[in-house]
């Protein structure tokens, strides 16, 4: 029996439970038309968030490790001073989104927790696959570090935050820190994460009410992987779940939905920071698939996920 969708989430998500009940969902490996439609109705869906025009933006360039220029946003709360700072990752299932598309998103982290955040233009598979977006990410990291001191940021306070693909970035992200003697990072941020290319086979008590569903993820694994999605050689950087040694990682905040794809890739993912002897916080939200705060922000349980995320940055 599936799962029941939260009764709040339920009636607030009715509409566009019927508009995509009425479409014809793209087939897999299709991440064009992916790319559209997501697009615009997450930018729909941005407008219920508030502005938060008093957390200030500020563009800023950074080198890729390939020597690309590209984009980073610094959104700063006003009135507070920087200390401790985070990196930003956003969703898209590794084949869509931008700062500008989660730019309301980002600032009320910002604004809720106190935290500057620095929001990240990596680059989109499957124009660019494994490893440019994880290594966009790892060099952001590094460019945030340099330039600390500019920014008013303590290096010893640096922590990272993302949601689904940018989730499984952040993760990611934290892995090639440890495992390449980089900045340590103070604490991460797991946002229903993208972490298992292996999850692909539609489990029947969510396939009907999942908003990413198993053949979206298996089109962005396959966009950013290609031929070698699902099999032995995938490397932990480029999918979290491959990961064997869990030792040494950052203090965790992970959290996931009861009705996500994701959950139990999430949930196995926190089992082992935990038995790595990793402080790991894990939150299973009852009644709720993946981005359920951005189709309902005003429900009980969003309101809930918003200030337990921002009481964990805050504490960065």
């Amino acid at each position: 029996m599936p799962f029941l969708l939260d009764p709040q989430l339920s009636d607030a998500a009715a509409p566009l439970l019927a508009a995509l009940a009425d479409g014809t969902p793209p087939a897999v490996g299709d991440w064009r038309t992916r790319r559209t439609q997501v697009t615009k109705l997450l930018r729909r869906l941005s407008r219920a968030l508030p502005a938060n025009d008093k957390v200030t933006r500020c563009p800023y360039k950074f080198t890729a490790a390939d020597g690309t220029r590209l984009c980073a946003t610094w959104y700063r709360p006003a009135g507070r001073p920087a200390g401790s700072a985070a990196l930003f990752f956003h969703g898209g299932g590794m084949i869509l989104g931008s700062v500008a598309v989660f730019d309301r998103m980002i600032a009320k982290y910002a604004q809720d927790s106190g935290i500057p955040l620095l929001a990240i233009d990596y680059r989109l598979a499957p124009e660019h696959p494994h490893p440019i977006p994880v290594e966009d990410c790892y060099s952001a990291l590094l460019w945030l570090h340099e330039h600390a001191t500019d920014l008013g940021v303590d290096r010893t306070r640096i922590g990272v935050v993302g949601e689904s693909a940018g989730g499984g970035l952040a993760a990611a992200v934290a892995l090639l820190a440890r495992d390449r003697r980089g900045p340590r990072i103070a604490r991460q941020l797991l946002v229903y994460p993208m972490l298992d290319d292996r999850t692909v086979q539609p489990d029947v008590h969510i396939e009907p009410s999942a908003f990413w569903t198993y053949a979206d993820n298996e089109t962005g694994w396959q966009a950013l992987l290609g031929s070698a999605a699902g099999g032995d050689a995938v490397e932990p950087w480029a999918a979290p779940a491959r990961c064997q040694d869990f030792s040494d990682l950052p203090p965790t905040y992970l959290e996931v939905g009861e009705i996500d794809i994701f959950r139990d890739e999430s949930i196995r993912f926190a089992t082992g920071l935990l038995g790595a002897g990793v402080s790991t916080e894990l939150r299973v939200i009852p009644g709720v698939p993946h981005s359920f705060e951005w189709i309902a922000p005003g429900t009980d349980a969003a309101i809930r996920a918003f200030a337990d995320r921002a009481r964990w940055l805050a504490g960065l």
